[in-house]
């Protein structure tokens, strides 16, 4: 495993870190020991970085990460969380609330501390309550040391650039742009590394677009972008390399993103994907994919 600085955290995270929206069932019923396991392995393997929030299943994968983390010397990983979203059309990005979120989740998380919090799917939220009352909480706990660094996550990018014009933040979440079909992280880099704000890559699979198993009933991408996808995925199948391979070797392998997230309950899957780094990129494939998705280059989707 490779290791990379996030920002100016001095955070030095795993290239490759968990993702632990599937302990709460977020795409399908999960056996708690085997989420538990999961976890242990991708610490083992050298995973040090675990992003979570109390969204994902409604605090259920919260509670599963902190009886797996329990076990587990505290220095071993980081830990992030997240704050303002607690259901599909529920958020509060008010001062009190993230507040009493951060404590809510550190009890579930059975920690005293969380290395990273973030004000969760912002782009949902009234933007003045984001920016007075959602990001002075986050930097009253960081004062406080319940929280070491603060940021926020989304969808679009714009709301990246729009929240950095009007405050500091020491890391973001981005998610499904920095993948093989859309690599549109890249138009903010420079933003992001003039603001020494680090930067978290998630869903290199596209939340399953770039999978065998192909995108979930819910997806809110198109069905152009789900057809050029599946044949993406068809290809790399007759050519004897599972997608996801080439996906999350594509998504970790740009030095000035540090850490991708891959979420996942089974442990076999977890090992799987940080093997895949020890091997070499196919750069013909590659080539052959992304001729495939350029008909849906960088074309995204409202969450």
């Amino acid at each position: 495993m490779d290791y990379r600085i996030l920002g100016s955290t001095g955070l030095s995270v795993s290239t490759l870190s968990y993702g632990a929206s599937s302990l709460g069932s977020v795409f399908r019923d999960i056996n708690e020991e085997e989420g538990i396991k999961a976890v242990h392995t991708a610490i083992d393997m050298g995973i040090n970085l675990i992003d979570v929030s109390p969204y994902y299943g409604l605090t259920k994968a919260e509670n599963i990460l902190g009886k797996a983390l329990a076990t587990v010397d505290r220095d071993k990983y980081y830990l992030c969380t997240k704050a303002g979203r607690y259901g599909e059309h529920e958020f509060d990005f008010s001062y009190d609330r993230i507040i009493k979120s951060a404590e809510e989740s550190m009890k579930r998380l059975q920690v005293e501390y969380l290395d990273i919090l973030l004000l969760h799917d912002i782009e949902f939220s009234n933007r003045a309550q984001v920016l007075e009352e959602g990001i002075p909480a986050l930097q009253h706990l960081k004062k406080q040391g319940k929280i070491r660094y603060l940021g926020v996550s989304g969808l679009p990018l714009s709301i990246f650039e729009d929240t950095l014009n009007h405050t500091s933040l020491d890391v973001i979440l981005s998610y499904c742009h920095y993948t093989l079909n859309d690599n549109s992280l890249e138009t903010i880099l420079p933003l992001l590394a003039e603001k020494q704000t680090g930067v978290m890559n998630a869903s290199p699979l596209g939340m399953g677009l770039l999978s065998q198993k192909g995108a979930p009933p819910w997806h809110p991408a198109s069905q152009k972008i789900k057809e050029i996808c599946r044949q993406a995925v068809m290809y790399c199948e007759s050519q004897g390399t599972p997608v996801e391979k080439l996906a999350v070797q594509f998504s970790t392998a740009n030095s000035l993103i540090p850490t991708t997230l891959i979420s996942t309950a089974n442990p076999e899957n977890i090992s799987k994907n940080i093997r895949w780094l020890e091997e070499p990129l196919d750069r013909d494939l590659l080539i052959e994919v992304q001729r495939i998705l350029a008909p849906i280059h960088n074309e995204s989707w409202s969450d």
